[in-house]
């Protein structure tokens, strides 16, 4: 299957565009600024992360959709009827080990195990911070729906995922959940578990849900594209777009966006209210913990996006959603 994907050369996935892992400085500089670079990556003080059990969700969102950030790109999405789970990661380190790596800044606002019944869980590519198989294997359990890019279901059923459970997707592809469509749309990253493992062996992509009522963009990872102006035309306007914001630098300029990209991918999706994923929980990347909802509050400013910025934890009713809270700025 993955062979016959258009995205496929025969021995690897492409993306759309021409696509360089790193520009600029290159490794070498790049690894010098890790270890010297000023930047406060991590926070000192506590994240107000708001404790939840699964009582909290007993009650469907009066207008058909909600959001709760969980922390990074783990978002529960509630849209006309279904629970949808995106890039569930709940460890305490998104590496192949357990002892290092990085570390969560915060606790998740719920244990696993505790989440209400889920109808289908969103992978949107192959790196840790994304596909954990602790959270896999776990969900797995309670019977869901895993809906996975080309190749990520060859992880899920070694790690003894039941095949029916898996929906695998190329670009342009989709699956029902309930009444909502769940498509597969272009983004514009890489894929592997590793240095050498399996670069670009596995598909990457972004979501688009489509429900009877609402419609919700998730990023997953990915740089700037053209693409997003295509979808935002066909497939939007977006009533919530879910956007990568951190763990960019500008040597990852074709893979990662940053908060400029993000907003200006908002944008292009026609998306009505934007909430920034992919931050404020690991210290992947060369910036301050902190800066991309600064510079994104900054921007929505200037621009007129409307934005929210939960704290972990924090439920959003899209339609009425939280006067924005600079949380972060007590944290230090």
């Amino acid at each position: 299957m993955m062979q016959r994907s258009a995205n496929h050369d025969g021995s690897r996935f492409l993306n759309a565009e021409d696509t360089a892992m790193s520009t600029g400085d290159g490794s070498w500089n790049t690894a010098v600024r890790w270890f010297t670079g000023p930047e406060k990556r991590r926070p000192s003080g506590q994240i107000p992360v708001q404790a939840l059990d699964s009582s909290a969700f007993e009650d469907p969102p009066p207008d058909g959709l909600r959001v709760t950030w969980f922390g990074h790109s783990t978002v529960l999405v509630e849209i006309d009827g279904q629970r949808l789970l995106t890039d569930p990661v709940f460890g305490k380190r998104v590496s192949p080990s357990r002892l290092v790596g990085p570390s969560r800044f915060h606790a998740p606002p719920m244990a696993r195990e505790d989440l209400p019944r889920l109808d289908a869980v969103l992978i949107s590519h192959d790196h840790f911070d994304h596909l954990e198989k602790d959270s896999v294997t776990a969900l797995a359990e309670t019977g869901v729906t895993f809906v996975v890019p080309l190749g990520v279901a060859d992880y899920l059923a070694c790690w003894g995922v039941d095949p029916s459970q898996i929906k695998e997707l190329d670009w342009d592809d989709e699956v029902a959940i309930g009444g909502v469509r769940v498509l597969a749309v272009p983004s514009r990253h890489f894929s592997g578990r590793g240095p050498g493992i399996g670069m670009n062996s596995t598909l990457w992509t972004s979501y688009a849900l489509l429900g009877p009522g609402h419609r919700v963009f998730y990023s997953g990872d990915t740089g700037p594209t053209t693409n997003h102006a295509a979808i935002g035309e066909e497939l939007g306007p977006f009533d919530l777009t879910l956007i990568e914001s951190g763990a960019w630098d500008r040597n990852w300029s074709d893979i990662h966006m940053g908060p400029d990209g993000a907003v200006q991918a908002h944008q292009e999706l026609r998306g009505e209210l934007f909430m920034p994923v992919h931050w404020g929980t690991f210290n992947l990347a060369l910036h301050g913990w902190d800066e991309p909802a600064r510079r994104i509050t900054e921007l929505a400013g200037e621009q007129g996006v409307k934005v929210t910025i939960p704290a972990p934890g924090q439920m959003v009713t899209v339609s009425r959603p939280p006067q924005l809270d600079p949380w972060w700025e007590a944290v230090d």
